[in-house]
């Protein structure tokens, strides 16, 4: 039985690493996984030597806090992987940790394939040389990213965004569909439904959660019809976001489901910046754009990113700031409801944003990314018949 090391530590990443697993189950090959992984990985067979809902720290000041925790996961995973000799490692995004370990497993005669890679064509590109260094392919989700590898000589190759295969064609544009499981919500039809998605670490829930509910309190004060919608990440315990509501009276949902189910339900949203802007984007819900750091964080933060004009992957893929985002000293609850309010009040300029997502959908390839990635992997792992 083949063995593969996959490392999927944070949410959007353990969700295509998941797919993986199960596409390879559904063929029936004899392939072993082990790595970093979620729960419902485990529950395929993967065996899990880090667990995703502990390991997904973000910034500096997070990640010293956990670094005994990474530090011995990290360790466990080049034993292991000195020992088992597994075929390949697929390392998806998380690139602090998964750089670092590309280059010890490249030591080891290993081939490493990175699939999510981290945005070098945005910033810190001076990463595509470790990438060059130390990884067998790139696996890339953007079309644009194809020539930027080629300049660096990164053997790459396209293979869409996996979202697309999570994305239930009437979640974007069938009214009736929406106003159906709206009404099985308990939302009425004169209601604006606001959505808050703070994230799917802990250190961003503490960051950046109590400005969008107060953001929101600001919002209900002008607009008594206002209902807020609290989006939990898939990862992320529910019970963890009562902390923050026990003085919380606006009426509202707390929802757990499958991303874009959830965010199908809102009108507007304010959302921390990362994988669920896009998935928003998909679904063409106009947006604001927050995150917040660790002081320390925030200060290394901005001297890596200067080099860009955009942080939110919405904005950096269509290369002009189609929805606000505003980044530490400037996300304040006052401003968040100021922006948000303009998708209320100016319907012209909500339009205009909505037009200007539906541009996103070109930019992502077709639907079957992980069918591509799948057969790409098929290049490492053994195909003799007997072993499928």
């Amino acid at each position: 039985m083949d063995e593969v090391l996959i490392v999927a530590a944070e949410a959007s990443s353990v969700t295509y690493a998941q797919r993986i697993l199960e596409a390879w189950k559904k063929q029936g090959r004899k392939i072993h996984a082990f790595g970093v992984g979620s729960q419902e990985m485990e529950n395929l067979g993967f065996e899990r030597f880090g667990k995703s809902e502990e390991m997904a720290v973000v910034g500096i000041a997070e990640i010293a806090k956990h670094y005994g925790h990474l530090k011995s996961v990290f360790n466990k995973l080049v034993e292991e992987a000195q020992k088992r000799r597994p075929k390949v490692v697929i390392v998806l995004d998380y690139p602090e940790f998964n750089l670092r370990l590309a280059e010890k497993i490249h030591s080891l005669g290993i081939p490493v394939v990175y699939y999510i890679s981290p945005q070098v064509w945005a910033w810190r590109k001076g990463r595509v040389k470790t990438i060059q260094k130390f990884c067998s392919k790139v696996l890339v989700l953007f079309p644009f990213e194809i020539p930027f590898y080629e300049e660096y000589h990164v053997p790459c190759e396209f293979v869409g965004h996996p979202l697309l295969d999570e994305l239930d064609e009437r979640l974007v544009d069938d009214q009736e569909y929406l106003k159906v499981r709206r009404n099985q919500c308990g939302i009425a039809d004169h209601e604006i439904v606001l959505g808050l998605m703070p994230g799917s670490r802990h250190s961003e829930l503490e960051m950046n959660f109590k400005i969008q509910l107060d953001a929101a309190r600001i919002l209900a004060k002008k607009h008594t019809n206002l209902k807020v919608a609290i989006l939990t990440a898939p990862n992320f315990p529910k019970e963890k976001m009562h902390e923050y509501l026990e003085d919380f009276r606006l009426p509202y949902l707390l929802l757990k489901d499958e991303p874009f189910r959830m965010i199908h339900l809102v009108d507007l949203m304010l959302v921390a910046s990362g994988t669920a802007t896009l998935q928003v984007g998909l679904l063409k819900k106009p947006m604001v754009i927050m995150y917040r750091f660790n002081w320390l964080t925030g200060i290394i933060a901005k001297l890596i990113v200067r080099g860009s004009k955009f942080f939110g992957l919405v904005n950096l893929i269509l290369n002009r700031e189609v929805v606000p985002e505003r980044f530490q000293n400037e996300v304040t609850a006052e401003k968040m409801a100021v922006l948000l309010e303009r998708y209320i009040t100016d319907h012209e300029y909500t339009e205009r944003v909505k037009n200007d997502l539906g541009l996103l959908r070109s930019q992502l390839g077709e639907k079957g990314a992980t069918k591509r990635v799948v057969s790409a992997l098929d290049e490492y792992i053994n195909l003799d018949p007997s072993k499928k």
